[in-house]
């Protein structure tokens, strides 16, 4: 499987490790009020979907950036990568 990293092309999957749902990104707030229960789902529970899922890989061999691949899991196709930190930034409206 290649997949198509942002900046340095398509690289073979074996250059990868994959780390699991691109959900992980949004991890819950601490301080919240329901913060025991939200880390229980954030930390155990993920879902097995068929079909269109955002994932996490980690360009271990390589240039060690974290990508958001989406990729169908029936098909094995890739559609798109991006970097993690682009897709955070832009989910905090551009703040760093």
């Amino acid at each position: 499987m290649l997949i198509p990293h942002p900046l340095l092309g398509l690289r073979d999957a074996q250059e990868f490790t994959y780390l699991g749902d691109a959900a992980l990104l949004n991890r819950p707030d601490g301080m919240a009020e329901d913060a025991a229960g939200a880390f229980n789902d954030y930390v155990y529970l993920r879902d097995n979907p068929a079909g269109l899922h955002r994932e996490l890989w980690f360009h271990e061999q390589g240039d060690r950036s974290w990508l958001i691949v989406t990729r169908d899991t029936v098909t094995h196709e890739i559609l798109r990568a991006e970097l993690a930190q682009d897709v955070a930034l832009a989910a905090r409206g551009g703040q760093a």
